[in-house]
């Protein structure tokens, strides 16, 4: 039974920390740059069981669920086929499904929002003593089917993920490193091109693989590349997300690069928390004021 009673709104948490202490003074010491697992107190809560979530799914717009095979490879190109079956039937049954699914944007539903705003309360002294002010909060459910794989890809958003229902296997890589996400993978994501990557049986010793059980959390720096596996039970996750003043500015000064090679120039990578690329990011924010040229 649920200990968070009256909390269908999403607007309390049972009056008690989910993050407890240490987590929080783990995170500070990590953030933003390196991953690292915490530990929650949500394992249950009557919003994120699976009648909750298809009923959800069924309620957003299409743009923002996204679901597909659950037996994809690490490495796919482009976006695989839609299964035929409706989200609200593949959450329900998502133990036989064969699938993985994502909510996005979550709060769009009122009560969903109320949730992510008091998760990320609990950390935002942490968040804004390092980066400045949290912007653009989100959040994102996951649904997997046993054994299912989300494949390699990056994302842009500063994220923690809370395991809640299930385990699964998270392996991440350093950011910002060629090697694993190129520039130009990076330039394009950030113009319009999609976060899949290209992966390499010979990047698998070099990541950082992180077991998440039910009460598990873990933090993944801004575009560090990583995939999941999941384990032999279905699975729920809730990845609560953020922006930094430096996240946009990477961001924009990656459009910026974009801009220069095509014009037929080699631009330097852009830098990695703490360094700023501010220069670039004005130029890319002073292009995007011309129509067609970025």
């Amino acid at each position: 039974m649920s200990h968070y009673v009256g909390n269908l709104h999403g607007r309390s948490i049972g009056g008690k920390q989910i993050f407890p202490a240490r987590s929080r003074a783990y995170f500070a010491a990590s953030y933003p740059e390196g991953p690292h697992k915490l530990t929650h107190d949500m394992v249950e809560h009557p919003l994120l069981e699976l009648d909750a979530l298809a009923l959800l799914g069924e309620s957003l717009p299409a743009a923002s669920v996204e679901y597909n095979r659950g037996d994809l490879p690490i490495g796919v190109t482009g976006k695989p086929a839609v299964p035929a079956r409706s989200i609200g039937d593949t959450i329900r049954e998502i133990g036989t499904a064969n699938s993985w699914a994502v909510l996005k944007n979550i709060e769009q539903d009122p009560a969903y929002a109320g949730l992510l705003h008091e998760l990320l309360d609990e950390l935002r002294e942490e968040i804004e003593r390092a980066t400045g002010e949290l912007l653009t909060p989100q959040g994102f459910i996951f649904i997997s089917s046993p054994d299912a794989t989300t494949p390699y890809h990056f994302d842009p958003e500063h994220n923690i993920l809370l395991q809640l229902r299930g385990t699964k296997a998270m392996t991440v890589f350093p950011a910002g490193e060629q090697r694993f996400a190129p520039d130009e993978v990076h330039e394009t994501y950030h113009t319009g091109g999609g976060r899949e990557l290209g992966w390499r049986e010979d990047f698998m010793d070099s990541g950082l693989t992180f077991q998440l059980h039910p009460g598990d959390a873990i933090y993944v720096p801004v575009m560090a590349p990583h995939y999941v596996r999941n384990g032999p039970e279905p699975s729920i996750s809730l990845s609560i997300t953020w922006r930094s003043a430096w996240s946009y500015e990477e961001a924009d000064a990656r459009a910026f690069n974009h801009l220069l090679r095509r014009a037929g120039m080699s631009p330097s990578s852009t830098r990695r928390w703490p360094r700023r690329n501010m220069a670039k990011a004005l130029g890319a924010r002073i292009a995007r004021r011309i129509p067609g040229l970025l």
